[in-house]
């Protein structure tokens, strides 16, 4: 008998819960035309706090709530500080650089944090149902942020691509669930674990496993399922690409990870063969694809789906090893990505107003700091030891060696290589100075302010964190990989058993 209340479960949130209903309401009871900058501190605030209650409920033992739908434990509040570390990080650059006289203020803080508790509660959830409902509080959030800058023809054009291709995804894996639930007559994944490998209908198990793959994939912008990401990157506000790029993959991958490791571990030799192809294509398509871009959003793009690949590598790893790679290079890949966003957003503007690599040419001369900002990121993203890029790329491949896809590391290797290629191009065109006048005329120096410096100074650090005194965040992921590889003891419902043993 659990005695730990089942609302401590769910503390994170329900305070973000709580806290973009706050903000609505007073969205709602100021005049039109007063500055809503309040609200996005109040959102930033509850976001702390739901980060520091976070980290208050490793205290809990593991263990399940709300009649085994939610799951609380190492792994989870990982994922949970993790989620609520990029969304403050969002929210601190929103509030600098999002227009004063912009429409809907209220309902962009509000959004982003009502799609942090989906993010939340899909890591957390261990019902598929549950699951179902999480996915769709998190996508519904960031389908509508992909347009909110709608007065421009690309933010609605990448809306309606982001809709469209991710309803299919989520019905790809409505359909898994719903056939997963067929074959075994629950949709607990601890029950599910236990019945898959002993159910009569392997074929439909393994046609449920294949089919929330794929909605998972399309999530992480994995190749094949990664055409929308180019398109959406290059339509949506750079402070909605950070958020987007981070927070609802780390949800996707600690869910990928848990159908996988704890939902379907006895089809190891089904899943991880697909994963092996899918990293493959994912690091090649998208370095490729990157070396020819001159757009800086688009090339992140291609690249983001590069670094799906990377973190897939570590899925051919052996049990907690290949777990723990997967949620640090996690955590690795969002403080450096959202950091390279905050400096995209500063020196492109809102409207990204500089949206080519020439137009960063000379941006070290005119602003050292950004132009230092930039080439650091680019550093870590190039997998430069000291880095966090370094470390994350360096578990995942040793993950992918130990479980012995020597070929899937060497392949790893040879795209970072040409990643490397790119990120320095635009780390050069940085550093250069600029031809004349006009060029310098088109870098004004943006002024930085404190909410959007203290998000930068949060990536920086992460990132630092990571690359230099890795061992306690891997320590956390271990522990994390334990716990998922043991699921806590559950009651088996009267009707599964009834049913299980009618078959």
């Amino acid at each position: 008998m659990n005695a730990v209340p089942d609302i401590y479960r769910i503390l994170p949130e329900v305070v973000l819960t709580i806290t973009g209903v706050l903000v609505m309401l007073t969205d709602a009871s100021m005049a039109p035309g007063r500055s809503r900058r309040g609200l996005g501190w109040v959102a930033a605030f509850g976001t702390t706090l739901a980060l520091l209650v976070s980290e208050w409920q490793l205290s809990l033992p593991t263990g399940s709530g709300f009649s085994d739908t939610v799951e609380t434990s190492p792994f989870t509040v990982f994922f949970h500080m993790l989620i609520c570390g990029i969304v403050l990080v969002t929210l601190l650059i929103s509030l600098d650089t999002l227009p004063e006289n912009s429409h809907h203020q209220g309902e962009y803080y509000a959004l982003i944090t009502f799609g942090a508790v989906g993010m939340c509660l899909l890591t957390s959830a261990v019902e598929l149902l549950m699951v179902f409902i999480a996915l769709e509080i998190s996508s519904i959030s960031t389908y509508v942020l992909a347009c909110y800058r709608k007065q421009t023809g690309r933010g609605p054009e990448s809306a309606i691509k982001y809709f469209l291709l991710g309803s299919f995804a989520t019905a790809f894996l409505l359909y898994g669930i719903a056939m997963v639930f067929g074959a075994t007559g629950t949709t607990s994944v601890y029950e599910i674990a236990r019945a898959a490998s002993t159910a009569q209908n392997q074929g439909l198990i393994h046609a449920a496993l294949a089919l929330m793959l794929v909605g998972i994939l399309f999530k992480v912008s994995a190749a094949p399922f990664h055409v929308w990401t180019p398109d959406v990157y290059e339509g949506a506000p750079s402070p909605v690409v950070a958020l987007m790029s981070t927070a609802p993959k780390a949800a996707a991958f600690a869910f990928l990870l848990r159908v996988v490791y704890e939902m379907f571990p006895t089809l190891r030799s089904v899943w991880s063969p697909a994963l092996w192809v899918v990293a493959v294509l994912s690091m090649t398509v998208g370095n490729l694809a990157a070396l020819r871009q001159q757009n800086v959003k688009r090339m992140l793009a291609y690249s983001s789906i590069a670094h799906a690949g990377y973190l897939l590598a570590a899925f051919a790893g052996f049990g907690a090893s290949g777990i723990a790679a997967a949620s640090f290079y996690t955590a690795a890949y969002a403080a450096m990505n959202v950091g390279i966003f905050a400096v995209v957003t500063l020196v492109g503007g809102y409207d990204d107003e500089r949206p080519l690599i020439p137009d960063y040419k000379g941006l070290l001369h005119r602003s050292p700091l950004l132009g230092s900002l930039l080439i650091f990121f680019l550093v870590s993203l190039v997998g430069i030891p000291f880095t966090g890029g370094f470390f994350g790329k360096f578990y995942s491949f040793s993950a992918a060696v130990g479980g012995g896809a020597v070929l899937l590391a060497v392949i790893g290797l040879l795209n970072s290589g040409v990643a490397a290629a790119y990120y320095l191009r635009l780390a050069f065109t940085a550093a250069q100075r600029p031809d004349d006048e006009t060029n310098e005329a088109r870098l004004p120096i943006v002024p930085m302010g404190i909410a959007v410096g203290a998000g930068l100074l949060f990536a920086i650090g992460a990132t630092l964190v990571l690359g230099i005194a890795p061992g306690t965040v891997l320590h956390i992921t271990e522990s994390g990989a334990h716990t998922l590889q043991a699921p806590p003891a559950m009651s088996i419902a009267p009707e599964v058993t009834a049913r299980r043993a009618n078959q």
